[in-house]
């Protein structure tokens, strides 16, 4: 499991690659929770960039479900993108995609967030 983070303006973007489950969650938490001390209302809104998760159990889950409420109670935005399909499919059958709002791209997330965060991604 990796979490490498890129900014874009007001928008963080974390990519997570590997497999998350009951061995690795606690690292995920680890890895993640620092990320969201800026994701409030007027802060950092944060993008999961999932291209590169190929599996996650109810473990990894649970450290998503919490990240989600850490963001809710501050009032930010924590959102899903590219999720491969055994990914997705772990979103539907769990009803994650009820948690999270989920897009298809890092670019389709921000082009619905935040304009200058997409602005800064296509000067790259």
């Amino acid at each position: 499991m990796q979490v490498a983070a890129q900014r874009y303006a007001d928008v963080l973007v974390l990519a997570v690659g590997g497999r998350i489950d009951y061995v690795n969650a606690d690292e995920f938490k680890t890895a993640l929770m620092p990320h969201l001390g800026n994701c409030a209302a007027g802060g950092d809104q944060v993008v999961l960039d999932l291209s590169g998760l190929e599996y996650i159990s109810s473990a990894g889950l649970r450290v998503l479900m919490i990240a989600a409420r850490e963001a809710r109670a501050r009032q930010g935005k924590l959102i899903a993108v590219a999720l491969q399909p055994v990914v997705r499919e772990i979103f539907e059958i769990s009803k994650f995609t009820l948690v999270f709002p989920v897009f298809d791209s890092v670019p389709q997330a921000l082009q619905q967030i935040s304009p200058a965060a997409l602005a800064a991604l296509s000067s790259r």
